[in-house]
């Protein structure tokens, strides 16, 4: 493939969009300087999805290997801070019919025994408040309306993600990456081809033109167009795990006060997320076509928004869940919804381009082939996303609803669980140390134990109320007056959300 001359190797990315544009940047930042040249090719016809307007902390990382500050991106996007991510409605029992799952700060860790020591009592069947928002800031700064940025004294690191006009992010990317030397070349693909050993040759595009390179990205979206169709990569579905394969995407009015969370609520067959801009809030419903049809899907969300009789358009999205078998295969790299796509519960598809992108250029750096270093890369990302897919069935298995049959199959749903979600939550009703195994399972790298301790205590995941004894004298309890008190006095060093956000946009040039 690549050789070890001095000549140029050239990059050519299939496909725009956020995904697109970003991988050509995290590819040129890092692949420039030993030689590569970076081209995207895509069709001025096809638009981007745009389900996912959410993120994790790590898109903050991105923009700063950039040198991108965030008052020149964030309003030019409509992009609003994320502190985490509130779920309403995926439990009946009594005190955690709520939860909020934060993005933790710092300071969150002088308390961080005391919140899994809190869960473990509760665990072993001890009748002590365990419920894991009061033990974190960032649910705090959500219901006070604050914005997860502190002030320039505040001794402690924050921990937040964003939210975004997903069309706007990719159009600004769009513009950044021309700083970048990366071509842009515009295109329908008519024709991939391949040489006598199966890689691909050359992209031949409508109007007569063909593109070669040493090596191909697919970001085409669910197509896939060079990874599943021209190579014939297997997809692995995640349906059996995950019965969502649908969303309605619809905007909605947003008021005076912007709230610096997603919420996610359960439906009657799904779940709808509430996505904050500065100009809207962004809405959808995920759900599953084996239970209701769109167009009852439509009219849930219609009635849950106020909007049933409103002109308002609706967008119908098909998802295909699950992943490609090599996302790394040949002289081609598949990333962003080419190469697989777990449901937008927890936002994690942009984390994913970015994981995606960041490991192949560090793998790659020196242009070195080898056949362990693709398979080696191949694992890595497989295992991203087998560990994101299993906290995110975990949302569902544990949930407690039984008000509609979906989301009783959901819960029954044992034999689509992995063998490493089932020894988690084996570990759990055990009341052994979910901290030591998950680390021991190398699982921590997808999502944290404080992660999977905030979503197995908000789901109230414990020994039935009525079988639960009063705590005895000598057993140590949580003043969680003293938490909350510490936690309100932290809070004060943060401004409201809308004046950030304000700020943000008065330094625009």
């Amino acid at each position: 493939m690549f050789s070890s001359g001095t000549q140029t190797k050239k990059i050519l990315i299939l496909g725009g969009g956020t995904a697109g544009w970003m991988t050509a940047m995290i590819l040129a930042k890092k692949l420039n300087k030993h030689g590569f040249e970076v081209s995207l090719l895509e069709s001025p016809d096809i638009g981007t999805i745009g389900v996912g307007e959410g993120s994790t902390p790590a898109l903050s990382a991105f923009f700063k290997s950039m040198g991108i500050m965030e008052e020149e991106w964030m309003p030019a996007c409509n992009a609003t801070y994320k502190a985490g991510i509130t779920f309403d409605g995926w439990s009946t029992k009594p005190g955690f019919t709520q939860y909020f799952h934060p993005f933790k700060f710092r300071l969150d860790e002088q308390f961080s025994q005391a919140f899994f020591h809190s869960i473990q009592m509760r665990r072993k069947g001890i009748d002590i408040p365990a419920h894991p928002s009061p033990f974190f800031l960032s649910p705090l700064l959500v219901e006070k309306q604050l914005s997860p940025i502190p002030h320039y004294n505040f001794p402690f690191e924050p921990s937040y993600g964003y939210h975004f006009d997903s069309g706007l992010l990719g159009l600004f990317l769009k513009k950044k990456s021309a700083q970048l030397g990366i071509q842009h070349i515009e295109g329908k693909v008519e024709e991939v081809l391949l040489d006598n050993e199966g890689y691909i040759s050359k992209l031949v595009v409508e109007q007569g033109a063909h593109y070669s390179a040493d090596l191909f990205v697919d970001c085409s979206g669910f197509s896939s167009v060079l990874m599943q169709k021209a190579l014939k990569v297997d997809f692995k579905s995640f349906a059996s795990n995950l019965f969502n394969d649908s969303a309605i995407a619809m905007p909605s009015d947003i008021g005076q006060q912007i709230p610096s969370e997603t919420r996610s609520t359960a439906m009657k067959n799904g779940w709808r997320w509430q996505i904050p801009l500065t100009n809207r809030f962004g809405n959808g419903y995920v759900y599953s076509t084996q239970y209701c049809t769109p167009d009852q899907a439509e009219k849930e969300l219609r009635e849950a928004l106020g909007l049933l009789d409103s002109q308002v358009v609706a967008r119908h999205l098909k998802m295909k869940v699950g992943r490609i078998e090599k996302h790394w295969h040949k002289n081609c790299l598949a990333i962003g919804l080419s190469q697989g796509f777990i449901e937008p519960l927890e936002a994690t598809a942009l984390f994913l381009v970015q994981q995606s992108a960041a490991l192949f250029a560090d793998a790659f750096t020196h242009g070195k082939f080898t056949e362990e270093n693709q398979a080696n890369y191949n694992d890595t990302i497989n295992g991203y996303f087998e560990g994101i897919r299993d906290y995110i069935a975990a949302h569902y298995y544990t949930n407690s609803r039984t008000d509609t049959q979906y989301w009783i199959d959901c819960h029954n749903n044992h034999d689509g669980q992995s063998d490493t979600l089932k020894h988690i939550l084996s570990v759990w009703k055990k009341g052994e140390d979910l901290t030591a195994e998950l680390r021991r399972m190398g699982v921590t790298k997808y999502y944290t134990s404080v992660s999977w301790h905030c979503l197995l205590a908000g789901m109230g995941i414990f020994p039935e109320q009525d079988t639960l004894r009063a705590p005895h004298p000598n057993e140590r309890q949580v003043n969680m007056s003293i938490v909350g008190d510490f936690l309100h006095r932290c809070s004060l060093n943060f401004d409201p959300h809308i004046e950030q956000l304000k700020k943000l946009a008065s330094k625009v040039c």
